[in-house]
């Protein structure tokens, strides 16, 4: 991958300042320490930092077509590059590189923006059409890699991360108490929304058209499923087990296409070792492996993950964390995701990348995904058992169940979310975000309720499928999935802005648009039988997997909460977050009510059965007055803020990068 960033007139055709483009690409460094280069005309600017993956020595960019009338800034990879490569040759294109960027100037001009339907990657990119004086960002189908968007002074600016729009010195740091709220409520950042004010993304499998001053957000892509009672089915489910390997082994094999060494990272479970397992296979070879050990700090999967690779013969790494380096890492993970992170794990993956990269790899195949497309979570299989209780019961009996859960935690109603806004369905993550979203009626201040003004984060959902109410209910929780905990946690906070901060590009075999395609088709019964879940995927994995690894439950990777804020190891910026002059400087939460939870947390006492709820928001609490502190102003505590970083380039050294970029 790489990091790209970039500017666009929207009133007429003013020049992009080159120092202060250059500043916004020197921020994204870690994305692409190999090589940097701009393009800047009148009205339009091109930026990118390069991380060399593939055609190592000619894959500078931006790059343009042979005329020069279109130019492209890529962050990602097109996993089908070859068979793109060669009917672009076919159809008359001359490329001048082996590298995937050029694909997109040649695409464009024979397929418009339908070029998008045409690929098959993970991919951020700007396009500009100079002829047309049109600007194309489009963002890959289920957002792997982020894209954000601001305007000011009549400039639309974009870049790979948030960090690069603030170093344009246009954009000013402002909290967004609504993209706080999105986080409190699913555990994971908004789809378009982040947590500051007038930054947005763009949401999956959608585009940005820029002409004449007008932006227009376009959707090129969403997942679809089939009627309910319409999905496939077989009488011997071999045909579906052989299919799906096929199609995993073929996104396998995509994903290992590169001129630099390929690694897998490895837990305990099923998928990733799938991902090895037929990583090895492709590359008649064994792939080297890497984990995470947790010093009683939450479950700890090494042995699992060391049969695993002996049985596979990987030569494993493995990195332990404990909790004292959990906390220790979270200023960093803060600085990296910029946005809040509730989920401790995420800086457990940052130091794995950053093990990856010290050990001279630049690629990570990982199994994230598959619970997503078969259904491996548990509150999946809760919602098949509460279906069949109801079946026998009616529908009173889990409605009596959920409204005890949220009796049990504790919560008010008076602030409880509504579904309303997700297609007119209630998937299975609305009762999990009505349950962990009752820290909201704990912690929240009056002032924060005042601010938010009644605005539910349900209705920032990209719920655009029309027909979600036909398919199964199963499938709609599934889609729910990728539009909620997929892009705003798995892929940003445990993926892409984790593993790019050590120059790290994260594979994923089970977000294969084909992949995705076929699961989406296949039958719920397939996905989860019984209480198994990922039933098909674990036919997959006896066939080409040792027995014993084929036959592993479920288990998901996190790490403790408690031990690591409000243990005594704690470190002292904590304490200093927590302060009631901190949490008055900031408003968003009640500091007596974060000192009575904390207190009885710290003496190992229990309030009510509510300890993870409330834990869980501290945590929440934490990071959220971390983040604001790192990008809003500072003052909260001791650690320092972000500051734009100094190019360190002379008057002299900017105007001579100005004549080599600059077109007339």
């Amino acid at each position: 991958m790489c990091g790209i960033a970039g500017a666009i007139d929207l009133n007429g055709r003013r020049s992009f300042s080159t120092r202060r483009l250059l500043a916004m690409t020197a921020s994204l460094e870690h994305r692409g320490p190999d090589d940097e280069h701009v393009h800047i005309e009148q009205g339009v600017a091109l930026g990118a930092r390069r991380l060399a993956i593939v055609d190592l020595p000619a894959g500078r960019q931006p790059i343009a077509n042979e005329s020069g009338d279109v130019w492209v800034a890529f962050n990602g990879e097109l996993f089908d590059y070859p068979l793109i490569r060669r009917d672009l040759l076919a159809s008359g294109h001359k490329l001048k590189t082996r590298c995937d960027t050029e694909a997109w100037v040649h695409l464009y001009e024979s397929y418009g923006v339908d070029m998008l339907s045409r690929v098959n990657g993970q991919f951020a990119f700007s396009l500009w059409d100079r002829t047309n004086r049109t600007l194309i960002l489009g963002r890959d189908r289920v957002g792997i890699c982020p894209l954000f968007y601001a305007e000011a002074d009549g400039w639309l600016l974009w870049a790979s991360e948030i960090k690069a729009l603030l170093a344009s010195r246009l954009i000013t740091a402002r909290p967004d108490v609504r993209g706080i709220d999105h986080l409190f409520t699913f555990f994971a950042g908004g789809t378009e929304r982040t947590c500051f004010a007038g930054i947005k993304q763009i949401p999956p499998g959608h585009y940005l058209s820029v002409r004449d001053g007008r932006i227009e957000r376009r959707q090129y892509w969403d997942l679809d499923f089939p009627d309910a009672g319409d999905e496939r089915r077989c009488d011997d489910p071999t045909e579906l087990r052989d299919e799906l390997e096929d199609c995993l082994r073929q996104a396998v094999k995509r994903r290992l296409r590169c001129d630099v060494p390929v690694v897998t990272y490895l837990s305990g479970g099923l998928d990733s070792t799938v991902v090895l397992g037929l990583s090895s296979q492709e590359r008649n070879e064994p792939i080297r492996s890497f984990t995470i050990g947790l010093n009683r700090a939450g479950p700890d999967e090494r042995a699992q993950a060391d049969e695993s690779a002996r049985l596979l013969a990987s030569p494993l790494t493995t990195i332990a964390m404990g909790v004292g380096e959990i906390a220790d890492s979270y200023p960093d993970l803060i600085r990296a995701a910029e946005a809040p992170v509730m989920d401790t794990s995420c800086g457990c993956m940052m130091r794995l990348a950053e093990s990856v990269h010290e050990q001279g790899f630049k690629v990570a195949l990982t199994g994230e995904g598959a619970d997503e497309a078969l259904a491996g979570y548990v509150w999946f299989k809760s919602q098949m058992i509460g279906r069949r209780i109801a079946r026998y019961t009616g529908q009173w009996l889990p409605s009596l169940m959920h409204r005890a859960t949220l009796a049990w935690v504790g919560g008010g109603a008076a602030h409880r979310p509504s579904p309303t806004a997700m297609g007119g369905v209630r998937p299975v993550q609305a009762e999990v975000a009505e349950v962990f979203a009752q820290a909201r009626e704990l912690y929240y201040t009056p002032d924060m309720w005042a601010r938010l003004d009644g605005h539910s984060a349900f209705d920032d959902l990209s719920f655009t499928n029309d027909r979600i109410s036909r398919w199964h209910p199963l499938n709609q929780s599934i889609y729910a999935g990728y539009k909620i905990m997929l892009p705003g946690l798995l892929l940003q906070a445990k993926g892409d802005r984790v593993a790019m901060n050590s120059s790290v590009e994260t594979r994923y075999p089970f977000l294969d648009e084909h992949l995705i395609t076929l699961c989406a088709g296949i039958a719920p019964k397939y996905k989860v039988r019984g209480l198994t879940d990922k039933w098909l995927l674990r036919r997959v994995a006896e066939k080409v997997l040792p027995p014993a690894i084929a036959k592993r439950p479920k288990t998901m990777f996190r790490a403790s909460q408690s031990p690591v804020f409000l243990g005594p190891a704690r470190p002292p910026w904590v304490d200093q977050l927590l302060s009631r002059e901190a949490l008055r400087a900031t408003g968003y939460f009640e500091p007596a009510m974060i000192e009575r939870i904390r207190s009885v947390h710290e003496k190992g006492r229990c309030i009510t059965p509510r300890r993870a709820v409330t834990t869980i928001g501290i945590t929440g609490i934490i990071a959220t007055q971390l983040w604001h502190h790192t990008f809003c102003g500072g003052g909260l505590c001791d650690l320092p803020q972000w500051t734009p970083p100094d190019t360190g380039l002379s008057n002299q050294e900017v105007e001579r990068a100005a004549g080599e970029v600059a077109v007339s």
